[in-house]
């Protein structure tokens, strides 16, 4: 019998419940490339995002959600697994993650919990080859073009597969994760972004400011990084005024076509009498560039990049934690030990992550002040970097550049990160201190 076999029929046999409560419903929602002040509850100026907005006044906001690797297929794979980039070991071009990845999932530990487990839209990773369907009683993976004649948008898509999961009559708790592909362009479309037609005049009358910092931003960034894939794809998206307003403002109609799609599955939460057991937990996962700095994409250790937005609502929470904010750094890596907390589930020993839980709850636990970044995707116009974001200061390291190439950064009176103290005398001590932060860092273990 398989090792995942038996860990299921382990964790089977210990879920049965003993409270008198149910256990809750989980409902994680994952957008692409969606950055942490791309909603209105984060103070958008124009965005319209009326149902993400409601889930922060009902839930709880983490006002300083990062993640431990700005790319898809890595941040993915580190919000399955509880693992950063480093450990789970994946990510584009890498090998397909095995068997114990796989059965310490939070999919795997909640369907042999009990869990009713489903998966709806972008995947983005790789398990090895019939690992993937061990982990869900329903998996649809529809995927861009997000336009089809014929068909609704690939975001309503994902809604409808979504609504006809929580429609099935089932006595078994569930946990379903709707993963956008919205808002991520279309790359080898030349319209880049393609939100859903209907919505094509949302916005038509909105002011778009030029990017911030896209001329300072920009000649702050070592030479490497000015010739980096970031910049070709601003030249994609946003190096004339006229295509950046057209582009930001389909990147913003993408957004609210994710928040409409979303209205739908909450409807249907209510409608199917579920909304008062489900806990709901909206994160993207990584920031984006919206032509700051003089880029487009995301992959590097700026803000824009690795921060995200994250809502957790659950409605069992007493009056008092709802419509609040945490400030606490809050990390992909959490999403599966939180979940499974939720859930009244053991998280496996190699989880490096922490349970939110307590945070949800309003305590004030001893917690992280700093993270590890890493960015390991071999890339020829993406420099691979490791690096330490703490309270105060940003610390980059370039260990591929002939020779080694550090940042510095001091948030506290420069948080936009334009002036690099890596070769300042000043702040040698600090540098040292960072660095070796940053290798403690990536020698430690779970």
């Amino acid at each position: 019998m398989s090792s995942l076999l038996l860990s299921l029929l382990f964790l089977t046999a210990g879920a049965a419940e003993t409270q008198d409560t149910p256990r809750p419903n989980l409902l994680v929602v994952v957008t692409d490339d969606q950055r942490f002040d791309q909603l209105g509850a984060a103070g958008h100026p124009v965005l319209q995002t009326p149902v993400m907005d409601d889930l922060a006044r009902r839930g709880v906001r983490f006002e300083n959600a990062f993640v431990t690797t700005p790319i898809c297929a890595a941040s993915r794979a580190t919000m399955m697994t509880g693992r950063r980039e480093g450990r789970h070991g994946y990510t584009f071009g890498k090998p397909s993650m095995g068997e114990q990845l796989a059965q310490e999932s939070y999919f795997a530990r909640l369907r042999g919990a009990g869990y009713r487990t489903g998966f709806v839209g972008k995947w983005g990773v790789r398990f090895e080859k019939g690992l993937r369907g061990g982990l869900f009683d329903s998996c649809k993976l529809p995927g861009q073009p997000y336009r089809v004649e014929g068909k609704p948008h690939l975001t309503d898509r994902i809604a409808g597969q979504a609504v006809e999961f929580l429609r099935e009559d089932s006595a078994a708790p569930f946990c379903l994760t709707v993963s956008f592909w919205a808002p991520h362009a279309e790359d080898g479309h030349p319209d880049q972004y393609l939100p859903p037609e209907d919505l094509s005049g949302l916005y038509a009358d909105a002011e778009v400011p030029q990017p911030p910092l896209r001329l300072a931003g920009y000649e702050a960034l070592p030479d490497f990084l000015k010739n980096s894939l970031g910049r070709r794809r601003w030249g994609w998206r946003f190096d004339t005024r006229e295509k950046q307003i057209q582009r930001t403002k389909d990147y913003w109609r993408m957004i609210s076509g994710v928040d409409r799609a979303l209205g739908r599955i909450v409807d249907t939460l209510e409608e199917e009498g579920l909304a008062e057991n489900t806990v709901i937990v909206f994160i993207s996962d990584n920031g984006y560039f919206l032509g700051e700095r003089g880029l487009a994409g995301k992959w590097l250790i700026y803000e824009e990049s690795i921060r995200v937005p994250l809502i957790v609502v659950d409605p069992r929470l007493p009056e008092a934690r709802r419509g609040t904010t945490r400030a606490e750094m809050a990390l992909n890596l959490d999403l599966a030990p939180t979940l499974l907390d939720l859930a009244g589930v053991a998280a496996p020993d190699g989880y490096e992550g922490r349970s939110l839980v307590p945070l949800l709850r309003g305590e004030t636990p001893e917690w992280r002040t700093d993270f590890l970044v890493e960015h390991l995707f071999d890339h020829a116009e993406i420099p691979q970097s490791v690096g330490v974001r703490d309270r105060q200061f940003v610390y980059a390291r370039y260990d591929q550049q002939e020779p080694p190439f550090e940042q510095l950064f001091f948030l506290g009176s420069d948080p936009h990160q334009l002036l690099d103290l890596a070769r300042d005398p000043v702040f040698a001590k600090v540098l040292e201190r960072m660095r070796a932060r940053c290798d403690t860092l990536l020698a430690a273990g779970p």
